[in-house]
């Protein structure tokens, strides 16, 4: 009953409370990681380690509380006993984020669809850096899956990529016809300005032969 009634109280405190300021790089880590360290319990084979889950959240409230009654005029050893704790914490956080990368890669491994819904649900894993196993996986079992979470942002995101590629496409294509357009105005009109000078030419070719032969006959005449 102690369990049920304590640990629930424990964690809402972790998740809702203000963080110290106190070594903040490295606490926030910590506790900003509380949730997702919480999940673990229920997946998978980490229900054998929920008694050292709960117990590193009573080490990390504990810590917590430490941490927020520290300011600048604590005494210095307080400040280093506090700094001492959150450097084991920061290996345990670590150590549970290493668990979660070793199981998401045994349930791709295994095809353990269930095991790989929730690892990569649970905000442990960089699904970043992951990204493109996780949607081979999916693709690869995607009738097993719940798309919800990660692989549905993923998802929406692809969808949202193929629209702007569409959408850019479009735009192109609209701007090559437009260019293509002017184009052939351009060569219509240097074509008709073209004929136009042809005919000018022409004109004025007709006209200096008319003159020459006006002038020839002229002069035949003068020459009888």
């Amino acid at each position: 009953m102690y369990k049920i009634f304590v640990l629930p109280f424990i964690f809402v405190t972790l998740l809702y409370s203000s963080n110290p300021k106190a070594y903040a790089t490295l606490g926030d880590k910590i506790y900003n990681n509380v949730a997702n360290i919480k999940k673990l319990t229920t997946i998978g084979d980490y229900y054998l380690y929920v008694d050292e889950i709960n117990d590193y959240l009573k080490r990390v409230q504990a810590a917590k509380e430490e941490g927020l009654l520290l300011d600048e005029n604590s005494p210095v050893q307080k400040k280093k006993n506090y700094l001492k704790k959150l450097r084991e914490l920061s290996k345990e956080n670590d150590y549970y984020s290493r668990m979660a990368q070793t199981s998401l890669e045994a349930s791709m491994e295994n095809g353990d669809s269930l095991l790989f819904s929730k690892i990569i649900n649970s905000g442990l894993i960089d699904t970043k850096i992951y990204k493109k196993e996780i949607l081979d996986y999916y693709f690869a079992h995607s009738k097993d899956i719940n798309t919800t979470g990660v692989i549905q942002s993923y998802l929406d995101e692809s969808e949202a990529l193929k629209r702007k590629r569409e959408a850019m496409y479009k735009r192109n294509m609209s701007k090559k016809l437009r260019e293509e357009e002017k184009i052939k105005r351009l060569r219509a009109r240097d074509k008709a300005r073209q004929l136009e000078l042809e005919k000018k030419l022409d004109k004025a070719v007709e006209k200096k032969k008319k003159e020459i032969r006006k002038e020839q006959k002229e002069e035949l005449i003068k020459s009888i």
